[in-house]
């Protein structure tokens, strides 16, 4: 059965917030994920939202409300940022991130780590190409795919396939080109179809939604005519599509967004108190709620908080 459009149904309502990252002058660029019976939070710490001293903090929770580290993932000499996990197949747990070196010119590699229990860390990783940036990453029908883009001129994504999130191969060398196509929410509907949500920073800068059937070559894109940053897309059990993203029409915040897949359409559900500096949220669905992490400077110095947010019918 086809679900209802989110945007035109749901009564959405932020019912807790909490702020769990504060220990550094800037802590910033999150995600959420539960493995096992456990929360983790990842996100960088450093001086300020472009510095070369980021490091990733990975903290844990049994119950969502208190919080402490598990880990904190550094390289000298280098930028760690935006780190992104991956749950896997064989219950292990990936974690992505960019490392970025150097200062007039920047290098961009994206990095990973592997984690039996979101504790303990295995070493670093590169993957991918150099100065193609790997987003969003998820695990389907035994593969894991993933959207990467480019750093350097000339702007595209690209999209990789991978059997052990590792070695990753392109499936489409240039999947979208125009705009400065960058940051990426990538999800699988049952049928199997990608959907993608793409910021763009160029020319009008609206958010593109794309949508593939395998083997993901032929993709269909709508403009949603709404700038967007930092997406993240999470299918709900009800087959209802949300979004979390940075909004940028006159008050910059970090919004849950409905998205209609057939209509092209992207709807504000809720706000989440945030302003300034903020979005990269990570979501999660649990015991009927959405969890929401997300960072925001709205209370002066530049923190990470989790939001519980009710989706009712």
């Amino acid at each position: 059965m086809t679900p209802p459009p989110i945007g035109r149904t749901t009564q959405a309502q932020v019912t807790t917030v909490r702020r769990i990252g504060d220990s550094a002058p800037h802590s910033a660029f999150t995600d959420l994920v539960r493995h096992g019976d456990g929360w983790f939070c990842a996100f960088r710490e450093g001086t300020s939202h472009v510095s070369g001293d980021g490091v990733i903090r990975v903290l844990t929770s049994a119950d969502g409300h208190s919080w402490t580290t598990a880990a904190v993932l550094r390289r000298d000499g280098t930028d760690l940022r935006d780190p992104r996990f991956v749950s896997r197949p064989d219950g292990r747990l990936h974690l992505y991130a960019a490392a970025v070196t150097g200062e007039a010119t920047k290098t961009f590699r994206t990095v990973a780590w592997l984690s039996p229990d979101g504790h303990r860390w295995g070493d670093l990783t590169p993957i991918g190409e150099p100065h193609v940036w790997v987003w969003r990453a998820a695990w389907h029908a035994g593969a894991m795919y993933a959207l990467g883009y480019a750093t350097r001129e000339p702007r595209f994504v690209r999209l990789y396939r991978s059997g052990d999130g590792v070695d990753l191969h392109p499936v489409v060398e240039t999947l979208f080109t125009e705009g400065y196509p960058n940051e990426s929410g990538l999800t699988f509907e049952p049928d199997g179809t990608a959907v993608c949500l793409l910021r763009r920073d160029r020319d009008t800068a609206t958010a593109q939604l794309g949508r593939a059937r395998p083997p993901y070559r032929d993709w269909q894109w709508t403009d949603l005519g709404v700038q967007v940053g930092g997406p993240a897309l999470l299918r709900l059990p009800d087959g209802r599509l949300v979004a979390g993203v940075r909004l940028h029409d006159g008050r910059v915040r970090t919004a849950v967004c409905a998205v209609d897949v057939e209509r092209g359409e992207l709807t504000e559900l809720v706000t989440l108190p945030s302003g300034g500096d903020t979005s990269y949220p990570g979501l999660v669905w649990h015991d009927g709620l959405l969890w929401v992490s997300y960072y925001s400077s709205h209370e002066d110095r530049t923190c990470v908080y989790l939001a519980e947010v009710s989706l009712g019918r």
